[in-house]
């Protein structure tokens, strides 16, 4: 079942994270732009996401997460998955989209899933440097799988035949944001450190560094200016902390206009996800990147090594930062600004500002090819 020869409906499927879904929020963006009825399949997260798509363009869709081998828990996943097949079912004979397009994660299955089963043209896109172990189970049903970066872990054989660069879509603040130019700090100004540790935050962020900033000279810490994104429950320490210290800081557990305050920063410490390495590279601002430890087949380290490579940015590993290591590399990035705006100017030279409208040629392709539209 298809969407018939002249349908212009689309169906992106998300989870409900930043990670994820960001880039379909773009992509959404771009094929709206172009006359498409774009609608999103996802799970109960995007609460914080949802005015970018009209109420009846929203589609929740039940999904669930192998988190444990227990026969009871396993049992629980499988019959929310199964109900969210017969979801997408309903929701694929409802709509007849054209397409399908998937942006990894366990929340995708059933939609991509119920595609297949309708015969409807799949594309997956893959946001980071190793693909997810859900697009690696998708992808036999997929006729083309769109990918962030040139070489990605297991992409390799018949999926590598399907494989096309396009980027990471990021969204429309992002592309805006890439218009400031990166200005090098003066040793006179205020030093502007953005903080943060992707949608969910990140409870080692909120320990290291004001434990790091502590150890900072006067002079350092005076010219310091911090924007910090933490989790709910750590805001009032950390703000509390950097009141001790006696440092100009502004911390919140979310910031709506963070591509702004990315183009703002003289320097950024974060996680690596997908989204967030996307957004650094666009915008174009120098970044120490501290991988989440225990992401599934270390996607965030081959995200930041990707960057590094390019010299990009730095990377250090969670389980070799103590406050004194984090202070030295806080100071050398404060007293070395010619590199600062060296790694800033490299990161903007790999960006992929049109990522979006890459995927959306991709769609289009792939709609066209099969049929669906004349």
């Amino acid at each position: 079942m298809t969407g018939g020869p002249d349908s212009k409906t689309i169906l992106l499927a998300s989870g409900g994270t930043g990670g994820h879904l960001f880039p379909a929020l773009a992509l959404a963006s771009e094929l709206q732009r172009r006359n498409y009825d774009v609608h999103l399949a996802t799970d109960h997260r995007t609460s914080r996401f949802d005015a970018s798509f009209r109420t009846e363009n929203l589609h929740h869709v039940a999904s669930d997460t192998v988190r444990s081998r227990s026969p009871l828990r396993l049992l629980r996943t499988v019959a929310m998955l199964g109900w969210g097949f017969l979801s997408a079912w309903r929701l694929m004979g409802k709509l007849k989209p054209a397409i399908v397009v998937g942006f990894g994660g366990y929340p995708t299955l059933p939609t991509i899933w119920a595609a297949s089963w309708r015969k409807v043209p799949i594309c997956l896109h893959e946001q980071n440097g190793v693909l997810g172990r859900a697009n690696k189970a998708l992808a036999k049903h997929a006729r083309a799988l769109a990918i962030s970066l040139p070489d990605v872990k297991f992409v390799e054989g018949a999926i590598a035949a399907k494989a096309r660069v396009t980027g990471n879509p990021v969204r429309p603040p992002v592309i805006a944001a890439r218009r400031t130019p990166y200005k090098v700090p003066e040793q006179a100004q205020a030093f502007k450190l953005l903080v943060f540790g992707g949608s969910q935050g990140a409870k080692f962020l909120s320990d290291i560094l004001p434990a790091a900033i502590l150890r900072l000279s006067p002079e350092l810490k005076a010219r310091l200016d911090i924007v910090q994104q933490c989790r709910e429950e750590d805001c009032e320490r950390v703000r509390e902390a950097y009141q001790a210290i006696g440092v100009a800081n502004e911390v919140g557990a979310f910031f709506d206009n963070l591509p702004e305050r990315i183009a703002d920063a003289h320097l950024v410490v974060s996680r690596s996800g997908a989204s967030t390495t996307a957004e650094l590279t666009v915008i174009g601002r120098p970044a120490i990147m501290v991988p989440l430890p225990h992401a599934i087949d270390n996607d965030q380290l081959a995200n930041a090594r990707a960057l590094v490579a390019a010299d990009a940015g730095w990377l250090m590993q969670q389980s070799e930062i103590n406050a004194d290591s984090f202070a030295r590399k806080l100071e050398k990035c404060m007293t070395d600004v010619a590199t600062l705006a060296k790694v800033a100017e490299n990161a903007r030279a790999i960006g992929r500002p049109n990522a979006a409208e890459n995927l959306a040629d991709l769609v289009v392709e792939l709609v066209c090819d099969s049929g669906t539209m004349k």
